[in-house]
């Protein structure tokens, strides 16, 4: 089998992880923690510069992307001949400029079986039999670095009064600070200043275009954290953003408006359904979709231990008609998301598993990590027959000894949602430009 052969098995194989990757809506991030490896390893298998030796992590990540019995048999089978392609012994002549790392990897947390390093010539393969030549170099460069440590450990041990070279015997070296202080270099040729002992610089702050953007933190009235044993109170770690004004699949949703259909503006576009719904008075009818968008201050992780609804107001349906926004949302695809049935005495988020083309989409289940580089994005299906619900969230949370619960709401008010069950419903009619009885 040829050199091309090898790169196209190779290929085909990281082809199919990509494929299943892109059925979800995680990160490369949020995959590689899930499956106990480093992003950067993950993100190699998926562009063909790696190929796991274990097929373990690839069957986890087949199972966490929802893939099927019929694809986890064609994943192996492409994972068999991608691992023999890359252990084949190659010719000199057929290595590029790129190939010079090894091509395998594992799923462990380090990164040093992976990094790119010189290809030694054929004198130097031959010299080292018994390993494979992607493993030659490394070894080639470990020798001859040993060689320069023996040679630097021979020159300062034939000093002349017999001593070892310390910083103040080198030209130009300053001495070393004395005990108890840190001396630090200032820039700019001004004289160091010492430090105080037990002390260390203060760390480099990263540059603002480094920075990720943050979310708007909930109001100060809707948190409640609880800090470790004899420490004070502070700010919660994470911050969050709800968009109440959601529709299911991006174009259906129905309001109450407690006006005749004449009075009623034509449906907006659904970034403009919050602008629309205000100006009407507008009650979501039926269900209220909250898209939950939560995310770390820091990159410290923050572990999202549960989800409750408090349900604070219950009253009849909102009296008006019902608006429908289109006259029905076709599709494949269901998100997962949290369901809420408001008509319960004690609602709960009930996890829900989505759909994409008849392949599963695993539900979103507590508890959950999030940090500043990776955020997570949580839909709650709130819905009612028979009420006019008054409700809200709360998320606890806990991290590094503390705890605490962040409130949920719609910019410092409960969340409403009125049934429609018996309600006139009414849909657009785009070609007589008026609102018609729905169906």
């Amino acid at each position: 089998m040829s050199v091309q052969d090898g790169v196209d098995d190779v290929g085909e194989f990281a082809a199919l992880l990509r494929t299943l990757k892109e059925r979800t809506d995680r990160s490369y991030g949020s995959l590689a923690r899930r499956l106990n490896m480093n992003t950067s390893t993950l993100h190699r298998y998926c562009a063909g510069e790696a190929v796991p030796l274990d097929f373990a992590p690839v069957e986890r990540f087949a199972a966490l992307c929802g893939a099927s019995a019929e694809e986890r048999l064609e994943l192996h089978r492409r994972w068999l001949l991608a691992v023999a392609a890359r252990q084949r012994p190659r010719p000199a002549s057929a290595a590029g400029p790129a190939e010079t790392g090894t091509d395998t990897d594992t799923d462990t947390d380090t990164d040093t079986d992976t990094a790119d390093g010189p290809v030694e010539s054929p004198a130097e393969a031959d010299s080292l039999p018994g390993l494979p030549w992607y493993r030659r170099g490394r070894v080639a460069v470990g020798l001859a670095a040993a060689c320069a440590v023996l040679a630097a450990l021979g020159s300062l041990a034939a000093l002349p009064d017999g001593r070892r070279a310390s910083a103040g015997d080198r030209p130009g070296t300053a001495a070393p600070a004395p005990s108890g202080t840190a001396k630090t270099e200032a820039p700019d040729g001004k004289s160091p200043s010492p430090a105080p002992s037990g002390t260390s610089p203060a760390p480099r702050r990263s540059s603002p275009s480094a920075t990720p953007k943050r979310l708007k933190p909930s109001p100060s009235p809707s948190v409640r954290t609880t800090p470790p044993a004899g420490k004070t109170a502070s700010a919660p770690p994470l911050t969050w953003s709800a968009d109440s004004q959601a529709w299911k699949l991006g174009c259906g949703h129905d309001y109450v408006v407690a006006k005749p259909p004449a009075q009623v503006p034509p449906p907006p576009v659904p970034q403009d359904a919050g602008v629309w719904a205000a100006s009407q008075n507008a009650v979501h009818g039926g269900e209220t979709l909250v898209r939950l968008s939560v995310q770390g201050r820091t990159d410290t992780a923050v572990v999202l231990e549960a989800l409750r609804v408090r349900v604070v107001g219950r009253s009849a349906p909102a009296p008006g008609n019902a608006y429908a926004m289109d006259q029905g949302c076709g599709g494949s695809i269901t998100p997962r998301s949290f369901d809420v049935n408001l008509d319960k005495d004690r609602p709960i988020a009930r996890a829900v598993a989505g759909s994409d083309a008849g392949t599963p989409i695993p539900a979103v289940r507590m508890p959950y990590r999030v940090s500043a580089r990776d955020p997570e994005v949580l839909l709650v299906n709130a819905r009612t027959q028979g009420c006019d619900c008054r409700w809200y969230l709360e998320l606890d949370w806990s991290s590094q000894g503390r705890k605490g619960t962040v409130r949920i709401d719609d910019a410092g008010r409960p969340f409403r949602t009125s049934g429609i069950k018996g309600l006139p419903r009414y849909t657009y009619d785009t070609s007589e430009r008026r609102w018609a009885p729905y169906g």
